[in-house]
């Protein structure tokens, strides 16, 4: 199968040589991804990889990342945290539509990760959600890519190293 995301990455601008790095990426086997390098000290990469699973090739096309370039530092994997116009976009909806089944299953739509002037939430669950509903067709490869790059995302954002295990503890009972 194959699936297709985008990885986004910070990389040092100093002296970087790109011609050097799209070739090291190349030769670390992200020969099936789009190299863009739009702002300075970026880089995102949008693959189509074919594995046997949408965490096989996230897994895999970080480890090639990672050999071609260590000191490239992960922004954000994608499909993941997106704005109520992308998730219509995605469904081929409108985002009217989308804005009234939010606004009228307010009890049982997910949850934004940020709400704000502009909302944000994980794909994969809004992706779910509409998939419980019925009426519309989930694309199956879109959201297991979607399923994985969210827990890529929330690994990278939640540190094991990072965390005080008592503090963990507290939070994840004060969560529930």
């Amino acid at each position: 199968m194959e699936y297709t995301f985008t990885l986004k990455y910070q990389i040092a601008e100093q002296g970087a040589d790109l011609d050097e790095l799209i070739e090291r990426l190349g030769a670390a086997g992200c020969d099936d991804a789009l190299v863009g390098m739009g702002q300075p000290g970026r880089l995102a990469l949008e693959f189509a990889r074919e594995a046997d699973s949408a965490t096989a090739a996230l897994t895999s096309a970080l480890a090639d990342v990672k050999r071609a370039c260590p000191e490239a530092k992960l922004i954000e994997a994608a499909p993941d945290l997106v704005g109520l116009s992308d998730v219509a976009t995605m469904m081929g909806v409108t985002r009217q539509n989308m804005r009234k089944l939010m606004l009228g299953h307010a009890a049982s739509f997910p949850t934004p990760v940020h709400e704000g002037s502009a909302s944000v939430w994980h794909l994969a669950e809004v992706m779910a959600w509409l998939q419980t509903r019925g009426a519309y067709e989930v694309d199956a490869p879109m959201l297991e890519v979607a399923l994985t790059a969210m827990q890529v995302n929330l690994a990278k954002e939640v540190e094991v190293r990072q965390l005080r295990p008592e503090i963990c503890r507290e939070l994840r009972s004060l969560f529930a």
